[in-house]
């Protein structure tokens, strides 16, 4: 079923890889976080994004260019079409997995 050597993603390179691609190709890395946070909820340390940018342009599923932006010089990230058919093929996985759960009557007894 997975096309790409790289699918499954992990939670957060998933995560990341779509706040590069809803920053228009254009992400850097506080940018990514802040869009996850916005998105999610969840609170990343900037450590962590770019330990996970490295580690995913290290892998060809990113890329990064030098520009500068508002006066800095920044790294700003894309998604190669490698790191376009792991997103695709971990999203499908996960569509797979979860193709029949029913979760309502679970939380109906946990009060939800």
């Amino acid at each position: 079923m997975p096309t790409s050597p790289y699918a499954p993603l992990g939670v957060l390179e998933e995560q990341i890889v779509v706040a590069v691609l809803r920053s228009r190709d254009e992400g850097f890395g506080m940018q990514v976080r802040r869009e996850i946070e916005r998105a999610t909820g969840r609170d990343l340390a900037i450590g962590a994004v770019y330990a996970t940018l490295d580690r995913l342009e290290a892998k060809g599923l990113l890329r990064s260019d030098r520009a500068r932006l508002d006066g800095a010089s920044r790294r700003l990230f894309a998604v190669t079409p490698e790191g376009a058919r792991a997103l695709a093929d971990t999203r499908a996985m996960r569509e797979r997995l979860w193709a029949g759960v029913e979760l309502s009557g679970l939380l109906a007894l946990a009060g939800r």
